[in-house]
């Protein structure tokens, strides 16, 4: 802990986090008053509106969309299914679109599950063992009368504290920020999760209902999840490969080549089977997302598992046994 402390790494993560939050705050913030711009030049109507309106109005704009030649015919599918989560919304008096604090923490680690969170973890773990190697420290750890597996034991520890840390900061962060642009704290309000897609309709009658606070656990859990996967993978990376700049270039090629293969080699039934497929969890919760036939939120759970578990049998074995003095 102190070693990464005296980095400087842990405080560098967290400005960029504060950073991208305060970015996706302000985008948030203007792309709601192009909504209402929009609606109202659309109504000529500049006082008498409320969140159905505005919810209308987007659904008015995916229509105009499905009804333009350019529109990918992989998309016109997707696009269908958001229009009937919207009139659900409008249906059940539940309001998806005023911006709050407790809205945009979520949106924004569905957004950053993906690509953002993983680089930060890759950040955290690619140097855990490959900067002994780097700092040249390697031999003076090892001479200390410990067993090799409880040195390797205890930087894993340390990377799923500090991997923890990130996380409940990210939470924090997006709270107090958002809240101080938009007002409205909105944990109490209603989020509806459980879709399901079946035949290319949308399937609501496994919906639940749950307040955002609620809902906020459950996504940052699934971020948690997805972080400490990644923090095993890029750990071994870390103890296979003796430089930390290499470590760090491996594992941001994995997660840009696995994003290429997703969308190119969908068809290859192998795809789904790659960890770096599987990584957007909370995609799931919206039940119209399945990004290759056969994939499911249970399906990525136990293929990350999986994962992890390899990387840290191979982790201990090859620390625990090859020669590193050399």
């Amino acid at each position: 802990m102190i070693k990464i402390i005296y980095k400087k790494r842990l405080f560098l993560i967290f400005v960029l986090i504060l950073v991208l939050i305060s970015l996706f705050v302000y985008g948030e913030s203007y792309t709601y008053k192009n909504t209402i711009n929009r609606y109202q030049n659309n109504s000529n109507n500049t006082t008498d509106y409320d969140w159905k309106n505005l919810v209308q109005q987007q659904i008015d704009d995916m229509r105009t969309r499905l009804d333009s030649p350019y529109i990918q015919e992989n998309s016109i599918n997707s696009v269908k299914i958001k229009i009937e989560q919207l009139e659900y919304y409008i249906d059940q008096d539940i309001n998806p679109i005023t911006p709050s604090a407790a809205r945009f923490t979520v949106q924004f680690m569905e957004q950053g599950v993906y690509m953002f969170l993983p680089l930060l973890i890759i950040l955290l773990a690619a140097d855990m063992v490959s900067g002994e190697f780097s700092n040249k420290t390697v031999k003076l750890l090892l001479s200390r009368a410990v067993p090799r597996w409880k040195i390797l034991l205890s930087k894993f520890l340390v990377l799923l504290i500090m991997t923890t840390i990130v996380i409940l900061f990210t939470a924090v962060i997006s709270i107090i920020v958002s809240k101080i642009v938009f007002k409205i704290w909105g944990f109490n309000e209603p989020v509806v999760t459980g879709f399901k897609v079946i035949n290319g309709m949308l399937d609501s009658s496994s919906v639940i209902q749950v307040t955002q606070w609620q809902y906020i656990i459950l996504i940052y859990s699934l971020g948690w999840y997805v972080a400490v996967i990644i923090g095993s993978i890029s750990f071994m990376i870390s103890v296979l490969v003796r430089s930390t700049a290499t470590s760090i270039g491996i594992m941001m090629a994995a997660i840009i080549c696995g994003e290429f293969m997703q969308f190119f080699l969908a068809d290859w039934n192998l795809v789904k089977y790659f960890f770096v497929t599987n990584l957007n969890l909370t995609k799931y919760l919206t039940g119209s997302y399945q990004p290759i036939e056969g994939m499911s939120l249970v399906f990525s759970i136990m293929i990350l598992f999986i994962w992890a578990i390899i990387s840290l049998i191979i982790s201990f074995g090859v620390f625990t046994k090859q020669d590193v003095l050399v």
